[in-house]
C-alpha cells in the first residue's frame, strides 16, 4: 500500500464510510477505490488531480496534503517555486536538521 492509499484509508474509516459508501460520493466505482487505496492503479501511480479534490472536500482531508501525497504539487506551491526557484533550489539541498530549523522559523513567523 502507498502512504497516499493508507492516508485515504485512514479519512474513509474515520468518517465511518464503506467503499460501496465513498464511492459514489466522489464518482467513481468502489473498485477503482480500493485500488487506491491499495496503490494498484493500472495506468498510473495516483488518482486524477479532480478526484483528489473531491476525495478532500468529501472525506474533510488537506487537499494540499494529498496532493502531495499523490506525488502532485499543488497549483500554491507551484506559484511559489516557480516564483522564486533559488530559494526552493536551496532548501532542496539542505539536510533535515536544516529544514526543520527553517520551518520551526517559519511556523513562528507565521504565528505572529
Amino acid at each position: 500500500m502507498n502512504v497516499f492509499g493508507e492516508r485515504i484509508r485512514d479519512l474513509r474509516r474515520a468518517k465511518g464510510y464503506s467503499l460501496r459508501t465513498l464511492a459514489p460520493m466522489v464518482g467513481v466505482g468502489y473498485s477503482y477505490l480500493s485500488k487506491v487505496e491499495n496503490g494498484k492503479l493500472d495506468f498510473g501511480d495516483s488518482p486524477s488531480e479532480s478526484l483528489i479534490h473531491r476525495l478532500a472536500d468529501t472525506l474533510d482531508g488537506d487537499e494540499d496534503e494529498l496532493l502531495l501525497m499523490a506525488g502532485r504539487i499543488p497549483e500554491s506551491i507551484a506559484r511559489r517555486i516557480f516564483d522564486q526557484p533559488d530559494v526552493f533550489r536551496t532548501l532542496a539541498n539542505c539536510d533535515r536538521a536544516t529544514l526543520a530549523a527553517v520551518a520551526a522559523q517559519a511556523s513562528q513567523t507565521k504565528r505572529k
